[in-house]
């Protein structure tokens, strides 16, 4: 069970010239959005990572506009998975939320080396995408039998909650109607 305490959420690459790779990108924009205001009004540990930003561009202004975006850590990296970046020097907690841009190449590079070191990996499959549906739907089913735990935004949203009781229940689901 997730736990905003032993949590790090995980944005992977969600950049201006990936971001058109998506299908249904409006869906993942959305989806990763809420996500990220739920980490900044929970106070969840949250790496936001941009490959190559020279050649690939920012974070998407959508996603940089999130109250609290500036708390977040940043990460640029060449590597594909976020954890082999000569700049990765974050402590990670023990259950990890990970999501984004291209599920196949960066975002499963980076869950295989997770799951080897021990977390336990939560990944967003509406908050996902790759160029073709094929490697998209490949990689969730790889990354399942590796032990990944495949969700969605709304279920990892109730977990981290666990009761409509919880302070910031009424803000974080204003967040999805």
């Amino acid at each position: 069970m997730l736990n905003c305490a032993t949590t790090t959420i995980v944005c992977i690459d969600l950049q201006e010239k990936l971001i058109n790779l998506a299908k249904n990108n409006d869906v993942l924009i959305k989806n990763a959005s809420v996500i990220l205001n739920c980490a900044s009004i929970l106070n969840i540990d949250t790496i936001i990572t941009e490959q190559y930003p020279k050649g690939l561009g920012q974070t998407i202004e959508d996603i940089r506009n999130i109250n609290g975006f500036d708390k977040f850590k940043k990460l640029e990296k060449t590597s594909f998975s976020f954890l082999n970046s000569d700049e990765f020097n974050y402590e990670l907690k023990k259950d990890i939320v990970i999501f984004g841009i291209e599920t196949h190449i960066c975002v499963y590079q980076s869950v295989l080396d997770l799951i080897q070191k021990g977390h336990n990996v939560y990944v967003i499959s509406n908050c996902c995408a790759s160029k073709n549906k094929i490697d998209y739907k490949t990689s969730l089913r790889l990354m399942e039998n590796f032990g990944a735990k495949i969700t969605t935004s709304q279920i990892v949203l109730f977990e981290l909650l666990k009761d409509s009781r919880h302070p910031n229940f009424k803000e974080i689901q204003a967040l999805i109607k």
